[in-house]
């Protein structure tokens, strides 16, 4: 809980700046989730542009949910960047599950450079491995019982931590496993959980060297968030719990996370 706590001072101390390249559903919302938490968004995708500015980056974001040929261009190019600066990539394989030819392009990207977090659902993540998810467009109806086999899998096969969101969110680097058990139902109610979530994950790692435990972090930050505004003014109510969750995010703090925090590690 000790580097848990330390990630997240460190994202307000270091305001770090996030390139994110994602979905257009749901940019506005990656933006402010990353200024709530006390990071930089910059959704700079100009594929001209994307090169040059991931090397001044702290951290990459990417996010295939609506995938342009400018996007496929401009994340490769971000990659390629990153990996000359040694800066933290995280990737959100949206959809993947669903349209094979984004597995494809997944490969690809590895090429360019390292992907040092992937965070998904169990469905995405297993189509990565080549397994057989449950999904129902981007989203994964997959059970779960084998979630922490398939994401330590993933994680020893590409050398980087993996995520699985869900009811209980797994976070793994192949050998540690975190299970974070915070978070609402609510956050299915909203477009963009997912999306942000990866957003706040690359922006935690881009403000601390230890990306386990900030991946860890920024998991439990979106998760004890989205509980404590279910629990707000109406936060049962969609548009209501939306509002109420920035506002968690703005104010949380350390105490928050020590007393509030639900997590087991394996």
């Amino acid at each position: 809980m000790e580097n848990i706590i330390a990630s997240f001072q460190s994202v307000k101390k270091k305001t770090p700046l996030v390139q994110a390249i994602t979905n257009y559903v749901t940019i506005n919302d990656c933006a402010n989730i990353l200024l709530a938490a006390g990071a930089s968004p910059a959704m700079c995708e100009a594929a001209d542009e994307a090169y040059e500015f991931s090397k001044i980056s702290n951290a990459i974001y990417l996010n295939i949910g609506t995938f342009t040929k400018e996007q496929e261009l401009a994340m490769l190019l971000a990659v390629k960047g990153a990996a000359e600066k040694n800066i933290p990539v995280v990737l959100d394989p949206v959809g993947c599950g669903a349209i094979p030819t984004r597995i494809e392009y997944l490969h690809k990207l590895r090429q360019f450079g390292k992907i040092h977090v992937v965070k998904g659902n169990l469905g995405e993540i297993k189509a990565l491995l080549g397994i057989a998810g449950k999904v129902r467009g981007v989203d994964s109806i997959d059970d779960g019982d084998d979630g922490i086999e398939v994401c330590k899998a993933l994680a020893n096969k590409w050398h980087c931590i993996v995520s699985a969101t869900g009811k209980t969110d797994i976070i793994t680097d192949g050998d540690k496993v975190c299970l974070v058990e915070n978070g609402t139902e609510m956050l299915t109610k909203i477009t963009g959980a997912g999306c942000m979530l990866g957003a706040l994950t690359a922006g935690f790692c881009g403000a601390n060297d230890d990306l386990f435990s900030a991946t860890v972090a920024s998991h439990l930050t979106m998760a004890l968030a989205g509980e404590r505004a279910s629990l707000g003014e109406n936060g049962h109510l969609a548009g209501s719990f939306r509002v109420n969750f920035f506002d968690e995010i703005y104010q949380l703090d350390e105490s928050s996370l020590t007393e509030g925090g639900r997590i087991q590690w394996l």
